[in-house]
């Protein structure tokens, strides 16, 4: 497939170029498609693809024309470039969005420029195209939009509430917490859903790139269509074209049948490449063609395949690295570095990590039979205080651990693993000795039996209920960097209890 050219050669006349399509397609609905683009070659070569298509098309090409086009044919469909010698694009698609339209835009940008495009995606363009694209990305992008130009009226606001609800619910996505760096993510999966444009995710191993494909594949029109993962990292190298591309019976030895490659299967739907930057640089050449002509070839096979399918990628290694280092092609990096989301590691989520622990707990205990339902304040504590190397799969095979190990109603510090149990004594035995330097008269009460008593509770035998209740709270408030929102969520209470509670420690103070 050929990209539009950049420097094609301008008719004469552009106006010529308006009328009937020489296939004499009839339009595919009453109101045409506008499109706004400055460079007159391009507008000539996009008006000549959709009218073939079957699209009626106006052109204009200023920022004020194509606003007055837009009030006055109300498109169901407008194909916008974002740099006008006259504007900026983007203020055209907020002034329809303050307008209630229901008109679909498709944002245009040209490569380089992808943090535009999804800006515009953030103003609630429909999809968005990255110059130079091929002629089926843009009659795919314009099909797309057009089958949901004819959505309900109060599409545009109903779309905006739900987005804003998935942003405020991460686990609308599959995700769980609520951290400024997981909004984020969240607000990103929205903005890129839509499209078809190629996303690479990257992360630390266990940050859950997988489910952000998933998140993205269930967000997009594409939904309805199968989502195929394959890991490259764990197919080996020999066989990695067939597991892609698939192959004939008796290509090789061991090929006792046809075999369907994972982007033939992912045909209409999304293919996720885990591990990318494992995969042999020879499968990449072929990859990298693959992306450019949407044509497979199995192994065997004389004759290509047209398929149809949007590529997400991803990897826990520093793509940009493997480029310098030689072992990824710099060519296909650009080619899937459309749109970049970055995971953040568990160790930088703050409270997030209680909220996936108890999710875990929760489902762990049901799944055994067990009846935890909660941490208590140290456990959690020590969760807060582990650094988390193998991120969110390391915290599920904890708390896995713990529910088949032990039974309860609340998780316990004593029933962490080894390696986060210490955290737990460190932070009791902390806790502990600033209660014993800031109220030394509150153990002058007889001597109590403790052998029974666990070793987070002996440190505390003879201290004031008032003081260890206060001295936990400050540490807490103290270890979330001040935040009382963040501590509430560490020790389940509401904020307003925590307010109360210092608000009369300083007036005892008084």
């Amino acid at each position: 497939m050929t990209n539009i050219a950049r420097d094609m050669s301008a008719p004469s006349g552009l106006a010529e170029a308006r009328g009937h399509s020489d296939r004499g397609a009839e339009p595919r609905y009453d109101n045409p498609v506008l499109l706004i683009e400055d460079t007159a070659s391009l507008a000539m070569a996009y008006r000549k693809l959709l009218e073939n298509a079957g699209y009626a098309v106006e052109w204009r090409g200023d920022l004020a024309g194509g606003r007055d086009a837009a009030r006055r044919l109300s498109p169901a469909v407008i194909l916008l470039d974002l740099m006008l010698p006259d504007g900026d694009g983007l203020d055209l698609m907020r002034e329809l969005s303050q307008a209630g339209s229901s008109t679909r835009v498709i944002a245009i940008t040209a490569n380089g420029s992808v943090n535009r495009a999804v800006e515009a995606m953030r103003e609630g363009a429909f999809d968005f195209l990255v110059k130079p694209f091929d002629e089926r990305r843009l009659i795919s992008a314009v099909e797309h939009a057009s089958s949901a130009a004819g959505d309900a009226s109060g599409f545009a606001e109903a779309d905006a509430a739900s987005a804003e609800a998935r942003i405020a619910d991460g686990a609308a996505f599959g995700f769980v917490g609520t951290s400024e760096k997981m909004r984020a993510v969240t607000r990103m999966v929205r903005d890129v859903g839509r499209s078809t444009a190629t996303v690479f995710i990257t992360g630390e191993s266990g940050t859950g790139k997988e489910l952000c494909a998933q998140a993205i594949h269930s967000v997009s029109r594409r939904s309805d269509g199968p989502f195929v993962p394959l890991n490259c990292g764990a197919i080996p190298r020999d066989l990695l074209e067939s597991e892609v591309f698939g192959h004939l019976k008796g290509s090789f030895t061991g090929a006792i049948s046809d075999k369907k490659g994972a982007a033939a299967t992912a045909d209409g739907g999304t293919l996720f490449l885990d591990e990318i930057c494992e995969m042999d640089l020879s499968l990449q050449t072929k990859l990298l063609r693959f992306l450019q002509t949407s044509m497979i070839q199995p192994v065997g096979a004389t004759r290509p395949q047209r398929v149809d399918v949007r590529i997400l990628c991803a990897t826990n290694r520093d793509p940009a690295a493997e480029v310098q280092a030689g072992r990824f092609r710099q060519d296909l990096f650009y080619r899937l570095h459309v749109v970049p989301i970055h995971l953040p590691p568990l160790r930088e989520r703050g409270a997030d990590v209680i909220e996936i622990a108890r999710r875990f707990l929760v489902e762990y205990a049901r799944s055994e039979g067990k009846r935890f339902t909660q941490f208590d304040a140290f456990a959690k504590q020590a969760l807060l205080a582990h650094a988390w190397p193998g991120n969110v799969r390391e915290l599920q095979n904890v708390v896995r651990n713990i529910v088949v190990l032990n039974d309860g109603d609340v998780v316990t510090a004593e029933m962490l693993p080894p390696g986060i149990g210490r955290a737990a004594a460190d932070i009791t035995s902390g806790a502990a000795s600033a209660i014993r330097r800031e109220a030394p008269s509150a153990r002058s009460w007889s001597p109590v039996q403790s052998d029974h008593l666990t070793d987070a509770v002996r440190p505390l035998v003879g201290s004031r209920l008032a003081d260890v209740e206060r001295e936990f709270i400050e540490e807490t408030i103290r270890s979330c960097g001040g935040s009382i929102p963040k501590a509430a969520r560490i020790l389940d209470v509401s904020p307003s209890t925590l307010y109360r509670k210092r608000q009369a420690w300083s007036g005892k103070e008084d």
